[in-house]
């Protein structure tokens, strides 16, 4: 496993140096180089290399990383981050409940301001527990790219639309994604995001497809999020919902599908033509809340070459935007479905949560990997506490003893976002105390309103 490049040459901005790195081979299988250095000039990975070869090379920032792991930045393949202002708010309640009862009428209430505060507390966490992209499916994503452009993380952004918005919707939606990508020098990538096919008519649906091929944009949706919402499509259209989608062209499109825990087999063909284009993130903490009887299946998805990453979901429903979290449960959870111990093991765990989760969001080709060319988004993990101790495998201590809190460094395009658990780019007591004052507004529901009516 090797990847060298040249450690030497001009002055460096970054220098990591004494880490153990994690890389991949040409089959992207995962290995670990020990006392390893990782060269950083102009935002990208330059050498990846021994500390011996880096030991000379002057940098603007050296980092001495002895005791931690140098991973590729983790990246959340779906998540609606401001929900993060609706935390704990509707816990214990059955899908349609949480939606049609707490979630949706709250979210009439919404406003720019609130979605930035939501933001600001989302960006610091997921930059505390080691992501560094993160891909949102919300409302007001104006104000969330401008969020991300102050804090330095990458991100997949699209404006969520409904068919009951009206054309505006979806107009909306294009234009957001026409305006802002390649925003934040190049750290924001959009998409068009209808909701679900629960919400979105066919005619929207087939017309977003249609934009999707005209602009060069990809999509991001809710689909076959759970068996319930199958058999309710078949019930009702004689299709599922990867059908439904089929129809309207999306797997024509460069699509991730959030969820998939409803996907069935007669899906499996549908899927697997699309060659490797349409992808799922899947996010099995709020699977268990919820009581969902099946999840991502994520072994027959691989073996059709769908992309599968890890994902979070919205912290109204997880809780958390703990990556470290869906990795080990993802693993715990595949070899409980498939009744298989060696499946999902712990490589493979890390190789969904690194380059596989890349190319869910589409980064395929500049993240995922700590290699030369790549962006310089690394993220060092301490292993010195108890609880990681000792390694007998540093890939099973990662997935199933390390915790979000062992991350000690985020580093995005080269930018040190977080160093030695102190966050550099956001004030988060700041936010917390806004957010705080303006809940009573932001939660009440006595006015009867709702986004949208789940009925699934």
């Amino acid at each position: 496993m090797s990847a060298v490049g040249n450690p030497g040459g001009s002055s460096a901005d970054l220098v990591i140096t004494g880490c153990a790195a994690l890389v991949h081979d040409e089959a992207e299988r995962i290995g670990f180089r020990e006392d390893a250095a990782i060269v950083v000039r102009d935002g990208t990975i330059d050498a990846v290399t021994t500390a011996a070869a880096a030991r000379d090379v002057p940098a603007g920032t050296r980092i001495e990383a002895y005791g931690q792991v140098a991973l590729p930045g983790l990246v959340n393949c779906h998540t609606h981050a401001p929900m993060v202002a609706l935390r704990g708010l509707a816990e214990d309640l059955p899908t349609a409940e949480w939606f049609n009862d707490v979630v949706w009428p709250v979210e009439t209430n919404l406003t720019e301001r609130d979605v930035e505060l939501g933001a600001r507390l989302a960006c610091a966490e997921m930059i505390r527990g080691g992501v560094t992209c993160f891909a949102d499916h919300y409302f007001h994503m104006d104000t969330v790219a401008d969020v991300v452009a102050e804090c330095g993380l990458r991100a997949h952004l699209g404006q969520v639309y409904f068919s009951g918005q009206g054309p505006r919707g979806r107009e909306a939606s294009l234009e957001f994604a026409l305006r802002r990508r390649g925003a934040a020098d190049g750290r924001v990538t959009t998409a068009l995001a209808p909701h679900a096919p629960y919400t979105v008519t066919d005619a929207d649906l087939t017309a977003t497809a249609g934009l999707a091929r005209a602009h060069g944009l990809p999509v991001h949706i809710h689909a076959a999020e759970n068996r319930d919402q199958t058999e309710t499509s078949l019930a009702r259209h004689g299709r599922t919902p990867i059908e439904i989608l089929d129809r309207a062209g999306l797997l024509g499109t460069d699509l991730l599908i959030a969820h998939g825990t409803g996907i069935l087999e007669r899906d499996l063909p549908l899927l697997e033509r699309t060659g490797g284009r349409t992808a799922v993130a899947t996010a099995p903490r709020g699977y268990l809340k919820f009581a969902w009887p099946t999840t991502t299946p994520v072994r027959v998805l691989r073996a059709a070459g769908v992309p599968v990453g890890l994902a979070t979901d919205g912290a109204a429903s997880n809780n958390s935007l703990d990556v470290w979290e869906a990795m080990a449960l993802t693993s715990l959870i595949q070899k409980s479905a498939e009744g298989d111990p060696r499946w999902l093991t712990a490589r493979q765990a890390l190789h969904h949560a690194t380059s596989q989760s890349a190319r869910v969001v589409g980064l395929g080709d500049r993240i995922g990997s700590l290699a030369p060319g790549r962006r310089a988004d690394i993220v060092l993990v301490d292993l010195t506490g108890p609880h990681t101790q000792p390694v007998h495998d540093l890939a099973a201590t990662l997935v199933h003893s390390a915790r979000a809190a062992d991350v000690r460094t985020t580093i995005v395009d080269g930018r040190v976002l977080m160093r030695d658990r102190v966050l550099l780019t956001l004030d988060v007591e700041d936010a917390v105390r806004e957010l705080t004052r303006r809940l009573p507004g932001l939660t009440a529901r006595g006015h009867g309103r709702r986004v949208q009516e789940y009925d699934t």
